[in-house]
């Protein structure tokens, strides 16, 4: 008598527990990656070639974000400062320190202290910092008190679904343009809702969802 079913048949249920593994390792390996902190790079902390600590600059001594980031309300991008607003202080504060050897080095050659990034965004994601901070979005929504930070660390996960949260909500988010730059600024979630809601009807700040507004 003839097998009713062919040969190869014998083998399917291996098959099948095979190609179950697989697609179970490859979810449970692209869930660990892309739902984790490290998809969002959060906690890089890069050691820089020059020892900065913001917690001395923008912390102890007060200096405003914008003394060096001094594009950052009328560009797409923060800048790192150059070579030559560090030594506006360090060419009489520890002017002969070892450790700022590069930053003389660079304002004597022109070439770039070679820092690391350390925010990023993807290549196709389009971030306008100007629109922001000038909309009353504080640093620190996006950055974190690096106020606090001796070696600057990504505290916020740059992901699609972090930037909907405050698109979504924009009055949760917004704050006073003379606070944007006060880090340690404490607002109880009732001021939050009435100061938002009020600039962003005076403002006119649209809650932009669609994908034109961030994938040009």
């Amino acid at each position: 008598m003839s097998d009713i079913f062919p040969k190869w048949t014998n083998r399917l249920p291996l098959k099948i527990a095979i190609g179950a593994l697989v697609v179970a390792g490859t979810l449970t390996a692209g869930i660990t990656y892309y739902l984790t902190p490290a998809y969002g790079r959060v906690g890089y902390q890069p050691i820089q070639p020059v020892p900065f600590s913001h917690e001395i600059h923008a912390g102890q001594l007060g200096i405003d974000c914008r003394y060096c980031h001094d594009a950052v309300e009328k560009s797409w991008f923060s800048n790192i400062p150059s070579a030559t607003t560090c030594l506006n202080c360090h060419n009489q504060v520890l002017k002969d320190d070892s450790r700022l050897e590069l930053i003389r080095d660079s304002a004597k050659t022109g070439k770039p202290v070679p820092w690391v990034q350390i925010h990023k965004v993807p290549d196709y994601v389009y971030f306008n910092h100007a629109v922001h901070v000038n909309r009353g979005v504080s640093c620190v929504e996006c950055h974190g008190k690096v106020n606090h930070m001796d070696e600057v660390r990504q505290e916020k996960s740059f992901t699609m679904s972090f930037c909907l949260d405050c698109h979504r909500d924009p009055a949760q988010h917004i704050r006073h343009p003379k606070d944007v730059y006060n880090l340690d600024l404490e607002i109880s979630p009732e001021e939050q809702k009435k100061m938002g809601t009020k600039f962003v009807h005076d403002w006119n700040v649209q809650s932009l969802q669609n994908c034109s507004a961030c994938h040009r």
